[in-house]
């Protein structure tokens, strides 16, 4: 199992947020996790849960939307929850748990 701590829109090559909209943001923190994904050797498909934190449930739609693009079919269990804040005022952070399986 590969537990996935939560991932903010950090961009890696700067160390800087990207929140131009609430759809770039998403895209930055997907791509953070394919990156980890990858490295693990598996893909979005290994994604077995998932845990999505907004700063307000009026984005769940737009962020929804970006998440859905990632997935090839049936979509992993998850739940979205709104929180008071996040790490470097975040407007989304998602956290996921994978299985690596190992033949």
């Amino acid at each position: 199992m590969l537990y996935l701590s939560g991932q903010i829109a950090l961009a890696p090559q700067t160390g800087l947020m990207i929140q131009d909209s609430i759809e770039q943001e998403t895209v930055q923190v997907m791509t953070n996790i394919k990156a980890i994904l990858s490295a693990a050797g598996v893909d979005f498909n290994a994604i077995v849960k998932s845990s999505i934190f907004l700063s307000d449930m009026n984005l769940f739609g737009a962020v929804n939307k970006v998440y859905e693009q990632y997935f090839e079919s049936d979509f992993p269990a998850r739940e979205t929850v709104q929180v008071a804040g996040l790490p470097r005022n975040a407007n989304v952070e998602i956290s996921v748990i994978a299985f690596i399986n190992q033949h």
